[in-house]
């Protein structure tokens, strides 16, 4: 059995209604600077006990769950809040909504795949050569369209940067 304080009920284990941070921390693998961390960024929330001692629901290992899975899509932690903080009551997400979240990150999972494809095949070319050129390298500074006026900053004016900044 694990640190976590279970109780007995007609000889069955029954697990706290509430956990420590430490019992959060044991039962989700993750660090219990992280759970504080994510509880500042407003991802978690805790109750506090008569001490002032955080005790969290159990729900709350299937929103480390999800934040874990949105993080591994590439969503920020403000798009992960975002998306907590939209479904109702500030319920944790269950299957339907995981479904309904998700749909809407397929696209950016798509165009990371599609990205990462690209740099697979540009890194191929450049194996052996070792230029890391400014002006040549797919690698290192592919897809620049701006390079045909010239040396120097093109697009800084367009973003409301100074043109003495540009060229």
């Amino acid at each position: 059995m694990s640190s976590i304080s279970v109780g007995i009920i007609r000889g069955v284990p029954v697990l706290p209604t509430l956990l420590s941070i430490g019992e959060l921390s044991a039962r989700s693998g993750l660090a219990v600077s992280a759970i504080r961390f994510y509880e500042a960024r407003g991802l978690l929330s805790a109750e506090r006990s008569a001490s002032g001692q955080r005790r969290f629901t159990r729900a709350t290992l299937r929103r480390l769950a999800f934040i874990a899975a949105a993080q591994q899509v590439g969503l920020t932690l403000e798009e992960i809040r975002s998306a907590l903080a939209s479904l109702p009551d500030g319920r944790t997400p269950n299957r339907r909504d995981w479904q309904e979240l998700s749909e809407a990150w397929r696209a950016r999972l798509d165009q990371r795949i599609a990205a990462l494809e690209r740099l697979r095949d540009d890194l191929s070319g450049c194996i052996g050569c070792g230029c890391l050129s400014l002006r040549r390298c797919r690698l290192y500074n592919g897809g620049d369209v701006a390079a045909e006026e010239g040396h120097g900053s093109r697009l800084a004016h367009a973003f409301g940067t100074p043109g003495h900044l540009a060229g």
